[in-house]
């Protein structure tokens, strides 16, 4: 600021008359190029005519008017009466035309003055009253959407401080639910352990009896054939007529009519029974021990009225809303609760044990199917389902088709070609063939499922398992 003011300066000095000091007021230039104000010229005149400035001599007439120099002045002093004004509180000067702000443009929402008015012809002018009662009705709405906006935010804090709480409370759950099951199959491995010890110690003492019974009865064996042998060469020793008198008897004594001792077949460890494939072996006898779903529960989609059972193979209706956070992928309020893993293609199939409930639903639903707000279930909204109701089978479409179905049913199973676009349903009993559906699936299709108002929970079943090896 005070650079701009070093600079205006001169500016100024150029503009003032010599005389007075003063912004020039009707100026007058003489023949020596000096200006003056016609009244300080008027002044010196009237006693000498020499310019007060070089002293040059001049005649009467000889001054003529500076419009030039007068408007420059003039634009100036407004200029900087208009600055001085702008810079002071409260200051409502128009900055091209330095005249009172007065009006006010509401397309450009700025103050005007009344020179500004015709390069605002097509706009709407308010007096300065009008437009700030208008004004402030606008940011008085604004305020009150931040306000709402604030609320909705106080909101969302509490609502991620309970699903920070509820992460860390799945989180734990998770843990408790991993060790116990690690600790189940490390129980089980430890007794598969013992058991195939078990079964080397009692093959090797039976391999080792049979080896020390043989070699024992080697050892007898070697002790006869030494007194044997002794007695024989005693006996070839007497004189000959007395040796050759009982050559034919000590010829059959030198007889051996013992079998020679050797290893019978399988004397060692089957070690092949024992270590061979022990892995696989170990993992094949775990089987017997381990169950294998197709399908599990998506816990983040069950409805708040579900109730899930911690190996998300199970569902029922809760007498009370269970705490969960509003996440976007939980269906509320309709009670539903979808399949954990969504399919874009291959053939699938599953079980749901339905067993006496008089209400329920099952089928396959499109990911992007609504969430937030209750909705007719059917195949228009993305639905390809089955319920029973009332007594009453029902195919899900926008009529809704009856089913003819007896007996009643205990399992369902539900067949998914994603690749063909057709998903059916089975009595999983007796394989008796209740409906399909064909539709050319263009989003990823998730598993769906609603126990309905029951007291005994819809069972997801176990596959089976095959051990295929080549």
């Amino acid at each position: 600021m005070e650079d701009e003011d070093m600079s205006q300066e001169p500016l100024q000095q150029e503009l003032s008359c010599p005389v007075c000091t003063r912004f020039f007021e009707d100026p007058y230039l003489l023949p020596c190029s000096h200006s003056f104000c016609k009244d300080c010229l008027d002044k010196t005149s009237q006693r000498h005519r020499k310019c007060p400035v070089c002293r040059a001599v001049f005649n009467e007439g000889d001054a003529v008017p500076n419009r030039a120099l007068s408007n420059a002045s003039e634009v100036y002093r407004r200029q900087l009466d208009w600055r001085r004004g702008y810079e002071r509180p409260g200051a409502d000067i128009c900055r091209i035309h330095l005249k009172p702000l007065e009006l006010f443009c509401e397309k450009d929402e700025e103050p005007v003055c009344v020179d500004c008015v015709i390069q605002h012809q097509t706009h709407t002018l308010w007096p300065l009253r009008t437009a700030t009662s208008l004004c402030q009705k606008q940011l008085t709405d604004k305020v009150e959407i931040l306000e709402r906006k604030k609320e909705s935010y106080k909101k969302m804090t509490h609502k991620l401080s309970s699903t920070v709480e509820y992460i860390k409370h799945q989180a734990q759950q998770a843990e408790n639910q991993i060790k116990a099951e690690f600790q189940r199959l490390r129980e089980l491995l430890n007794k598969e352990e013992l058991l195939r010890l078990k079964a080397v110690e009692t093959e090797g003492e039976q391999k080792i009896a049979v080896a020390e019974k043989l070699n024992a009865r080697t050892k007898a064996h070697i002790v006869a054939l030494t007194e044997l042998i002794d007695n024989v060469k005693k006996e070839q020793g007497n004189e000959e007529l007395t040796f050759l008198l009982n050559f034919k008897n000590l010829k059959n004594k030198a007889q051996w009519m013992h079998e020679d001792p050797r290893l019978p077949e399988d004397s060692l460890l089957n070690m092949a029974s024992h270590v061979g494939s022990l892995s696989f072996k170990i993992w094949k006898d775990m089987q017997s021990h381990v169950k294998y779903y197709p399908v599990v529960l998506d816990p983040s989609t069950a409805c708040p009225w579900l109730s899930l059972s911690d190996d998300l193979t199970s569902m029922k209706e809760s007498s009370e809303r269970l705490t969960s956070p509003d996440n976007p992928e939980r269906f509320d309020p309709c009670v539903f609760v979808l399949g954990a893993e969504g399919y874009t293609s291959g053939k699938l199939k599953w079980d749901v044990a339905v067993g006496d409930s008089t209400k329920w639903i099952v089928g396959v639903c499109k990911e992007s199917l609504a969430r937030k707000k209750k909705f007719t279930v059917s195949t228009t909204r993305g639905v390809w389902s089955i319920c029973l109701s009332k007594g009453m089978y029902y195919a899900l479409t926008p009529e809704r088709t009856e089913l003819q179905v007896q007996p009643r049913p205990k399992r369902i199973r539900i067949r998914l070609n994603v690749d063909k676009g057709e998903v059916s349903f089975w009595d999983g009993e007796n394989e008796k063939h209740l409906i399909t559906f064909t539709h050319k699936f263009s989003e990823k299709m998730f598993p769906i499922f609603g126990p309905g108002l029951c007291s005994e929970p819809m069972i997801l079943v176990p596959g089976k398992m095959a051990v295929h090896t080549s």
